[in-house]
């Protein structure tokens, strides 16, 4: 089956020389094109095998005139029957359906597996297992698709069925390269084009070479991806292969996106949604859409975004495809992070979350944890940033890790196919052996090259992972240390620096200050939160500007600071509150208050006794005082007294250390 993920991708020249042939190969065979194929039938056969052989070339044009050919080749057949032909034409069926009516194609399977034990030949049931493998793959269950592709792979070779068998390595292929297991998927598709190649399907080795260069591409090369798409839609459009070609140009527009060319991505996926409208292709529209909504989102439109989203969604409903609509979520989910819209943002985001864990996408699940990392963040939820933050990492290193390690792999494969090669060629051309060891000799010292590239290039990507790393544990600290609202160190971090200064015998004195902002309720009330909240920030700025060094400063909470002062005396101490308490009522208030009325502030001090306190201790005592500057009638500075009253604090979290 070809869907939108199926796509032109390669890397090497040899694979290149490779997609030329099979282009003209193609041209040949499809010469004259058009909206109806011709195809030549031995003399003779059963008048049902021109539609089903008609109808699978048409799949890759125009599925819906495939399927008509196969729904005439049953009408036949219920005349003239002929089990194999029917289970073929219910296999078309089942193709088309798999991604359109997932009860449709079960009812196809379910007939086609009726018809087996009268069938004279039985590799057709690997195409059965491989159809139902498709339906699962398509739901997002990738597991159970691969032990079914297992299977097929297994029953046609048992039965040495090469065109079932084809198939079924096609399938497994793809699926293995979609999991990350890129050298065991070349080995499958190089097996299938080798094999289509032997029975004269020029069309379906094109495609099969399509899912070679998607499985380069998954490893990053999106410039060779989009040189060959390129390409690719010019043979497309020479044989009149429109629906390959709406499946080449979404691709081309995905190899932009990844490129960051914005521009050309949406020439691509535009061009891809009005092919896919024109041949009545949901799917392919739904794919085409996401892809314009991801250039919205880059390019600053969210809004937009979100309104393509809408007319996917509605396609993507017509479709089984889970996959797409976890694409569908994780562009919505962007969309409402451009916005500021976090619950509705994470909330798309888990959704997608979930498919892409199943279907086990790292590149997709990379890309949905560190979105969510930084909606959860800048929703204050701290502990869901870290656990997707993490996460994201996880996935990254893995990913990474993955993709150097089949590099090398997929290297393997391909000089031991081009070594098998040589070696039939040595035995049918005995006369050229000392050709062929120069060649061979020449190809190891390519892949000697090839090993030292990536060696380098190895080293670089684990320095840049070096530096990724560093970066984000320093984020992960700032933000574990900092108040979100204010900027300034908040609880933790002050009280981390307060702790030693205490501890060490040879600081001496040290005087710590809490300032509570006066009637700071009645600002809430009466002017609201977002106008507190610049009160707040305001006040953190103008007493920040205040405290030099080796002074320090924080929020503990609410409308609370704490001010340290390292080597400080009581007297020494009250004059440096009075000036902080000076500062903040010199604050300009007109920008808030309409009767321009001061900001005041009551301040609470204590001194500690060297080697005797820590931060309960000392902040319960300015605690008490400050509370004494409160019962004294605000705006004003309190000591701690000589004797504590027995009264509560004036905030229950300042009794405690943090």
């Amino acid at each position: 089956m070809t869907d939108p993920r199926r796509a032109w991708d390669t890397r090497s020249g040899a694979l290149a020389r490779q997609l030329m042939a099979l282009l003209a190969a193609t041209w040949a065979t499809a010469a004259g094109g058009g909206p109806r194929s011709t195809v030549v039938v031995p003399a003779g056969s059963h008048p049902a095998l021109a539609y089903v052989e008609r109808g699978i070339i048409e799949m890759r044009s125009d599925p819906d005139a495939s399927k008509r050919d196969a729904d005439d080749a049953l009408r036949l057949l219920q005349q003239q029957p002929d089990t194999d032909l029917e289970i073929r034409a219910r296999l078309l069926l089942c193709d088309y359906q798999a991604e359109r009516d997932t009860k449709a194609a079960e009812e196809q399977i379910e007939a086609g597996t009726a018809l087996l034990p009268k069938a004279h030949r039985v590799g057709l049931r690997a195409g059965l297992l491989d159809c139902r493998g498709q339906m699962y793959e398509t739901a997002g269950n990738n597991a159970k698709a691969r032990a079914l592709y297992e299977q097929a792979v297994t029953v046609a070779a048992e039965t040495h069925d090469d065109e079932m068998l084809a198939q079924s390595l096609f399938s497994r292929g793809y699926l293995l390269g979609l999991q990350g297991e890129y050298a065991s998927g070349l080995t499958d598709l190089k097996r299938a084009q080798t094999l289509y190649d032997k029975l004269n399907k020029p069309q379906h080795s094109l495609t099969t070479l399509n899912s070679i260069a998607i499985l380069y591409n998954r490893m990053g090369d999106y410039a060779q991806a989009r040189y060959i798409y390129s390409r690719a839609l010019k043979a497309q459009r020479e044989s009149g292969m429109q629906r390959e070609e709406a499946v080449t140009l979404h691709n081309l527009g995905r190899a932009y996106e990844n490129l960051h060319e914005w521009d050309k991505a949406q020439q691509s996926f535009t061009e891809s949604l009005a092919l896919s409208r024109q041949l009545n292709y949901a799917r392919g529209e739904a794919y085409a859409l996401r892809g314009l909504a991801a250039v919205s989102n880059a390019l600053g439109d969210p809004k937009g975004a979100l309104d393509t989203l809408v007319r996917a969604e509605s396609l993507q409903r017509q479709t089984p495809d889970a996959r797409l609509r976890a694409q569908i979520q994780l562009a919505r989910g962007i969309a409402f992070h451009k916005l500021d819209r976090l619950p509705e943002s994470s909330a798309a985001l888990e959704d997608a979350l979930e498919v892409f864990r199943q279907a086990d996408a790292m590149g997709e699940l990379n890309a949905t944890y560190s979105e969510l990392a930084e909606v959860y963040a800048e929703s204050g939820n701290w502990r869901a940033a870290y656990d997707r933050r993490t996460q994201a990492k996880e996935t990254s290193d893995r990913l990474l890790n993955n993709q150097l390690d089949q590099r090398f792999a997929t290297l393997k494969v391909e000089f031991d196919s081009a070594a098998k090669d040589k070696e039939n060629a040595f035995l049918i051309h005995e006369n050229e052996i000392n050709q062929q060891a120069l060649a061979q000799g020449l190809s190891v010292r390519h892949l000697q090259a090839a090993v030292i590239v990536l060696s380098v290039t190895l080293v670089l990507m684990l320095a840049t992972l070096a530096v990724h790393q560093r970066r984000h544990a320093l984020r992960m600290k700032y933000l574990a240390l900092t108040d979100e609202l204010t900027g300034v160190p908040n609880r933790r971090s002050v009280l981390s620096r307060l702790d030693p200064l205490l501890r060490d015998s040879d600081a001496g004195s040290c005087a710590i200050l809490i300032i509570d902002i006066d009637h700071f309720k009645r600002i809430n009330d009466q002017y609201g939160h977002p106008t507190g909240d610049e009160v707040l920030k305001v006040v953190a700025s103008t007493v920040r500007s205040c405290v030099a060094e080796p002074g320090f400063f924080g929020r503990l909470g609410g409308e609370e600071f704490l001010i340290v002062l390292p080597r400080l005396d009581l007297c020494g101490m009250r004059a440096e509150a009075e000036r902080f308490r000076q500062a903040i009522m010199s604050i300009d208030t007109s920008r808030w208050f309409s009767d321009r009325r001061r900001i005041t502030a009551s301040i609470g001090c204590a001194v500690s006794m060297p080697g005797a306190d820590t931060p309960s201790t000392m902040l319960k005592r300015a605690d008490f005082a400050l509370y004494a500057a409160k019962r004294s009638g605000r705006n004003c500075v309190q000591t701690e007294p000589e004797s504590p009253p027995d009264l509560p604090p004036t905030v229950g979290s300042l009794a405690a250390e943090a």
